[in-house]
């Protein structure tokens, strides 16, 4: 996050066990979306089983990449850690449609 972020700034009068709570409820959060994203990455799984289509979608994968790391720049976080994240849900995804087929 960039110093004159208002976040940031509201952050920094906060208390250790304030901090940690808000850690708590920001990890909360991302746990509901990475069960939404995978909700939607089976309902694709579905859709590629029906259609009789590859698990792998090199090109779809790029994309994501691609948007993760713009993402990654936008809010001021590591690209690497945010790719590295992105490409382990990507992985885990494909060997849950692998397992289902």
């Amino acid at each position: 996050m960039a110093d004159d972020d208002p976040d940031r700034r509201c952050m920094d009068g906060m208390s250790l066990d304030e901090l940690r709570a808000e850690i708590e409820s920001i990890d909360q959060e991302l746990v509901e979306l990475i069960a939404r994203r995978t909700y939607v990455a089976e309902t694709v799984a579905d859709v590629k089983r029906e259609r009789d289509l590859p698990t792998t979608d090199e090109r779809q994968e790029e994309r994501v990449m691609e948007r993760a790391g713009e993402n990654a720049q936008r809010f001021g976080v590591d690209d690497n850690l945010v790719k590295a994240t992105f490409r382990l849900l990507i992985e885990l995804n494909k060997v849950e449609q692998r397992d289902n087929r």
